[in-house]
């Protein structure tokens, strides 16, 4: 396993800027702009590669579209946590033929996690003829070159070596949205849980030097950008095998300190890293979110060894209650896997144990899914798949009366939100965010999009809140 840090050189990206120079030359060479269509699948880290990929085709000449038909260049960014969404993407992705034989000219890019995986290329390469260009995670950030390769080549390529998790400094990004922004901090996973697929296809754990970090916040912030969420696989072992001094408690800290008027989010969490620093450092700023996403996946000690996840429930409580010791008022989000192979009634019972001690305020529901190249994936599992469904069931049906119960003791609370957008709805126009990240639909005007408010909750469902703005 290689810890230390791989950075992309100059002299690597400053090929990748000449690519997109001669691109950008391509692009007003012909009478109208061309148009891309970025598509994406899965995780916030996906959403912030995007931007990335979107931020290059803007500035090698293209606009954007909605509309698949009108695209000269599409790019699926893929997701392969789980088999439906690869399914899903698959869907999609052959429904491009059309598109294809109406716009033969067209350029059909499919990328992310999904195509890292070889039985997902050979069957793009066998049965997706349509599909010109693939190329995985750590490949991102040679696009400009990929795509150059393509307008002049043609041709079909194929990018999906194994290789290290890379840093790709200095790529421009093109945001949606001024309100929220993702920053990346880190890159790839070193934790092999025994059903994920995600240390496989996006390499290992490179964290990216916090100067780096903390120079794309402040610019985040002076461009007026409010909410501000850190990503990471692992947040929590954001640092660990560099040499810069600095841990996700301390990088955090830094963060909080830049002037401005934002809040700091990060996710994801993983339990055998989470701290009793970082709750102190998130207890002592205002600028950081009472909120906080731990994964927990299951209740029983037993699946817990099996999923590989470093922890025991009596020390994943411990954590609870240290975070909660020191804030009180902290909102708790987690993950739980339902059907892990081998689970029976007992472990499952034991996870309901977690969740009626713990009371999450949300939580993130999963069936099993097998994913080809994990330890899971070899594990033998009888269990039948009505008996899984009735627990997943049983277990969602819990979760939403806590959620609900939660949610209703907001009600008649005043409390200071981030209007981030409209919502469609003439009775709640207004969407916002809470500091400990839960939804509230407001009534008040447009004008206060992009403002943090005081509202007052005067309703609520297991879902959401609902209120005014003071």
């Amino acid at each position: 396993m290689q810890k230390s840090t791989v950075e992309v050189s100059q002299e690597q990206l400053a090929r990748q800027k000449t690519a997109m120079e001669r691109v950008r030359r391509l692009s007003e060479s012909i009478p109208h702009q061309p148009l891309a269509f970025v598509d994406t699948y899965g995780c916030q880290q996906n959403e912030a590669d995007s931007e990335k990929i979107r931020g290059m085709l803007s500035v090698m000449g293209y606009g954007f579209t909605q509309s698949e038909s009108e695209a000269d260049v599409i790019v699926i960014n893929t997701c392969a946590v789980r088999e439906n969404a690869e399914h899903r993407v698959l869907g999609n992705i052959g429904a491009l033929v059309h598109t294809k034989r109406a716009k033969p000219s067209q350029i059909i890019a499919v990328c992310g996690c999904m195509v890292q995986q070889e039985h997902i290329t050979d069957t793009l390469r066998r049965s997706y003829r349509h599909v010109d260009l693939v190329f995985g995670p750590q490949a991102l950030w040679r696009f400009p070159e990929l795509l150059e390769k393509m307008l002049t080549e043609r041709g079909r390529l194929f990018e999906t070596a194994e290789e290290p998790g890379v840093i790709a400094e200095g790529l421009p990004v093109r945001r949606e949205g001024s309100i929220k922004a993702w920053l990346s901090i880190m890159v790839g996973c070193n934790n092999f849980c025994s059903y994920c697929i995600v240390p496989y296809v996006r390499g290992r754990e490179r964290s990216r030097r916090p100067e780096k970090v903390i120079e794309e916040a402040r610019e985040l912030i002076a461009e007026g950008y409010k909410d501000i969420t850190l990503l990471g696989q692992n947040v929590n072992s954001y640092g660990r095998g560099a040499d810069y001094g600095v841990d996700f408690p301390e990088l955090l800290s830094r963060l909080s300190e830049l002037d401005g008027s934002f809040l700091l989010r990060f996710m994801t969490s993983h339990p055998k890293d989470a701290s009793e620093h970082l709750f102190q450092v998130m207890a002592e700023s205002p600028k950081i979110a009472r909120h906080i996403h731990l994964p927990f996946q299951a209740g029983s000690d037993r699946i817990l060894k099996a999923m590989n996840r470093n922890y025991t429930k009596a020390r994943y409580l411990e954590l609870i209650d240290m975070a909660r010791h020191y804030m009180p008022d902290i909102i708790l989000t987690s993950d739980v896997i339902v059907g892990f192979p081998g689970e029976t009634q007992e472990d499952f019972e034991e996870t309901m144990s977690l969740l009626r001690t713990v009371r999450f305020d949300a939580l993130f529901t999963f069936i099993y899914s097998k994913r080809e190249g994990t330890p899971a994936a070899k594990m033998e599992d009888g269990t039948p798949r009505d008996v899984i469904q009735a627990r997943f069931d049983e277990l969602v049906a819990l979760q939403d009366a806590i959620s609900a119960e939660k949610h209703a003791a907001f009600v008649g609370k005043t409390l200071k939100v981030l209007v981030d957008g409209e919502t469609g709805d003439a009775r709640y126009p207004l969407s916002a965010r809470t500091n400990g990240n839960r939804l509230i639909r407001l009534t008040g005007a447009p004008s206060a999009i992009g403002s943090f408010v005081q509202a007052r909750v005067t309703d609520s469902n297991k879902w959401s809140l609902f209120g005014e703005i003071l």
